[in-house]
């Protein structure tokens, strides 16, 4: 595979080699490089793969995976294709693959920014292999209901993007570089941050389906199509109890008081997508607030969470969080962008749904400053006939998909800013790539 970078040379090799030989460069090891390559060949047998029995395979769920130390273990390994370190306790290793394939797949960028690409998913594999297993396992061992862990369990088949649970590790294990602190114990427990991120995430998607009556979502018929009201609700507030109740596990009241925000948050929010403000000025920052709060919020604090229990300073904490905001926003403003130009295919869920649903998005806000007459629209929140098309067509007549945008890639390139204040690492490079996949994702 090669993929063409944004200054026109073509960068060759499979992108795990791509990341492989980033981080022998990274850590001074190029010879280790060179012979992992060499030794590795074109054919089936050109990598490494753990192969463990089902005892071990219980081990692995447990932990989650390895951690190496970048600057040794992870070289080593790479270097010895015919035996595997006493320390790692794994009693084989063949040729074929460094690991299996992750069940979480990235959305591939339109095109790369950088020189070097560093894939987030390939790099926190170990953490992200198991999620919605462990996620699905919460669930049922929580409840005799068998029709509620049904429910519950419904959105986490795999097929999402996993943005936020990929990120808050990201920022997790970049953050424990910055300190020099990369314990299982502690990597365990932000991996819980990150199992709470997703678990939120999709309680306020079933809570979404009803409210707004949606009946597809992810490609597929939603939880409110398929059982009742009542049960969809009820199921949602489940899976926001079992979260809960894993964190307070943590037993850091430091730490639920940051994710206890996401909740207060996401409510605020959906109470300020009911209503809209008079004036232009008021309608955007009334837009901005309710998007963090819907969206950002549990991004930013969710990042955070993971710098509070690692003990990191203030500093740091603020460079989580501003981060995680950063991301959020865009990845939102690109979300609303893309209800005007993808196709329902694409989407997994039908085009033009907020405009449906009487919501004035980014793009439709700018798009107001050319064409005042959806002023009017907006304030009935599209309800006369008609409203939808003319508003759908007027956006796209004016500059407001360039506008919105432009807006989220100046969001992004904030996020790599900040990403940059973090000591140099795999990590580090990854909450970079974000920055890519959210601005040039198709979905």
């Amino acid at each position: 595979m090669a993929c063409l970078s944004t200054s026109g040379r073509v960068v060759c090799g499979s992108r795990r080699q791509q990341t492989h030989k980033f981080l022998c460069h990274l850590f001074g090891r190029q010879s280790g490089y060179a012979t992992a390559v060499s030794s590795s060949g074109s054919g089936s047998g050109s990598q490494l793969q753990w192969n463990v029995n089902s005892q071990q395979y219980q081990l692995e769920r447990r932990f989650h995976g390895l951690s190496f130390n970048p600057g040794k273990d992870y070289l080593d390994l790479l270097q010895n294709s015919h035996s595997c370190s006493h320390n790692l306790k794994y009693s084989q290793c063949s040729k074929t693959n460094l690991r299996q394939h992750s069940s979480v797949h990235t959305q591939q960028p339109a095109g790369p920014v950088r020189e070097i690409q560093i894939d987030p998913y390939i790099i926190l594999d170990d953490e992200l292999k198991y999620f919605y297993d462990d996620v699905r396992d919460l669930l049922q061992s929580g409840t005799s209901q068998p029709e509620l862990d049904t429910i519950a369990s419904y959105y986490f088949d795999g097929q999402g993007k996993a943005l936020r649970p990929m990120v808050t590790m990201l920022m997790a294990k970049a953050i424990n570089y910055h300190l020099n602190n990369e314990s299982h114990q502690l990597v365990h427990k932000q991996r819980q941050v990150a199992l709470f991120s997703e678990m939120v995430h999709s309680a306020s998607l079933v809570h979404d389906d009803v409210i707004d009556q949606s009946d597809f979502r992810r490609g597929k018929p939603s939880v409110n199509a398929l059982w009742n009201h009542k049960q969809v609700t009820m199921a949602g507030d489940y899976i926001l109890s079992i979260a809960s109740i894993m964190i307070a596990r943590l037993r850091s009241d430091d730490v639920t008081i940051v994710l206890s925000q996401i909740l207060t948050d996401l409510v605020q929010g959906e109470f300020m997508q009911l209503g809209s403000r008079e004036t232009e000025n008021e309608r955007f920052a009334h837009y901005l607030t309710k998007t963090y709060r819907k969206t950002a919020s549990l991004i930013a604090n969710a990042l955070k969470a993971t710098a509070v229990i690692a003990q990191a300073d203030d500093n740091v904490a603020e460079v989580a969080f501003q981060y995680g905001r950063n991301i959020g926003l865009a990845f939102q403003l690109v979300d609303d962008m893309l209800d005007f130009v993808s196709s329902t295919e694409q989407m997994g869920k039908p085009t033009a749904a907020d405009l449906k649903l009487g919501l004035a998005t980014a793009p439709v806000l700018f798009a107001c400053e050319k064409y005042p007459e959806l002023n009017p629209m907006v304030m009935r929140r599209f309800s006369e006939p008609g409203d939808v098309e003319r508003a759908f067509e007027l956006v796209h007549k004016s500059h407001g998909l360039e506008q919105t945008r432009f807006l989220a890639k100046k969001h992004c390139n904030e996020a790599i800013r900040l990403a940059q204040e973090l000591t140099e690492s795999p990590y580090q490079k990854g909450l970079q790539v974000v920055a890519d996949l959210v601005i040039n994702r198709l979905k």
